[in-house]
């Protein structure tokens, strides 16, 4: 199983954006194949080390990942409209 994380930090981490952000990630579900598992976290601590939000994705395996990189769904209804809201985000993929 192959497990990518990131962590997203939004221009304007209000109530209205964070929800937004979060809805655009869970409605993958169901519209990439390849993609397993899908959970997305808000943070609630808001300290100075906290994201704003965590999506965690499961794969088969790495090249599953990579064709979820690319798929159309994942470019044109996710990253396109996420992108904007981002001010960064941070990666961790890793395989158990």
């Amino acid at each position: 199983m192959f497990t990518h994380i990131v962590f997203f930090k939004l221009n304007e981490p209000d109530e209205l954006h964070v929800q937004q952000a979060k809805n655009l990630l869970l409605a993958m579900e169901g519209q990439i194949p390849m993609l397993k598992a899908l959970e997305v976290g808000v943070d609630l601590l808001h300290t100075e080390r906290s994201y704003d939000i965590a999506l965690i994705t499961k794969f088969d395996c790495k090249a599953d990942l990579d064709a979820y990189q690319v798929h159309p769904y994942h470019v044109n209804n996710v990253l396109a409209k996420l992108k904007p809201m981002l001010k960064g985000s941070a990666a961790v993929d890793y395989e158990l």
